[in-house]
């Protein structure tokens, strides 16, 4: 996967350009699969399968000159797990679709305590009831699931605001679960955004870092997002707790976090204000 960063190119532009890599790219032994471009961020992000980064980076240098910033192995299922899929578009049509993800992680409350607790059996049925709930979520809000992490689930939206909201109905839909284990039964989650190729030569590295190190952060019951995911999300309806910066393992500087409201339907709604 490649990385492209542009300054006052169009999709049309983009789109042409990948009509002249299909068209050179047996003599390297590469095929591009897909890219995805971002008119607003001008980045534009390709796939393709080749011997070598060399091999794929010759092709851009020979078909059009316009190399790529930044060439990384990926594993492909890894980036349509992603990416939600991969769609198909007609080579040469112009189109706009970008790359940027928010990453949702979900850790449920003392997994290990509530075997001992309520038993396995009882412990397999909170983890099914969490399980359901996550994924009839994401299929809703457009997510997609990346990983299950044995007490959790590793999730990617194209949307902020789809994020957010499925966060939100997570918290609702386990609060609201009947367990009938007798044990309370808490998430915490923790959501981050960002491009799928970083500094760090990773495939959504500091993206998921953050996202995994909030969820760890964040109350049980709670959603922490980042300071990227507050931000895109001023003027969506959603309200927001007074933010307050972190110190997370793997960063240097404290990270700006903020909590999301919400409340269980049972509940009167809350006095909405906007994102501070």
């Amino acid at each position: 996967m490649d990385r492209h960063e542009f300054a006052g190119v169009t999709a049309a532009d983009v789109a042409r350009a990948h009509l002249m890599d299909l068209e050179i790219q047996d003599k390297f032994g590469v095929q591009y699969f897909n890219y995805w471009f971002d008119d607003e961020r001008q980045h534009t992000f390709c796939l393709a399968k080749g011997p070598s980064r060399d091999a794929v980076d010759a092709v851009h240098r020979e078909s059009h000159g316009m190399v790529a910033y930044q060439v990384i192995e990926v594993d492909q299922a890894a980036v349509e797990r992603f990416m939600g899929g991969i769609v198909n578009h007609k080579p040469g049509e112009p189109y706009v679709e970008t790359a940027f993800r928010t990453i949702l992680f979900t850790d449920i409350e003392g997994s290990t305590s509530l075997t001992q607790q309520v038993g396995d059996a009882h412990a397999m049925a909170v983890l099914r009831t969490h399980d359901r709930i996550v994924r009839e979520s994401l299929a809703r809000n457009g997510g997609s699931e990346v990983k299950h992490t044995g007490d959790g689930l590793m999730a990617a939206f194209p949307s902020v605001v789809g994020a957010i909201e499925s966060a939100i109905e997570i918290q609702r839909g386990l609060a609201e679960a009947d367990l009938d284990t007798g044990a309370r039964v808490r998430v915490r989650i923790g959501l981050s955004a960002g491009e799928p190729v970083t500094e760090r030569d990773d495939l959504f590295g500091a993206a998921v870092q953050l996202a995994a190190r909030l969820c760890q952060r964040a109350e049980p019951g709670t959603i922490l997002v980042s300071s990227g995911v507050h931000d895109l999300a001023v003027g969506k309806g959603f309200a927001f707790r007074r933010g307050k910066r972190l110190r997370l393992k793997g960063f240097e500087e404290p990270v700006n976090a903020f909590g999301v409201v919400w409340e269980t339907s049972a509940e009167p709604p809350l006095q909405r204000h906007p994102a501070r």
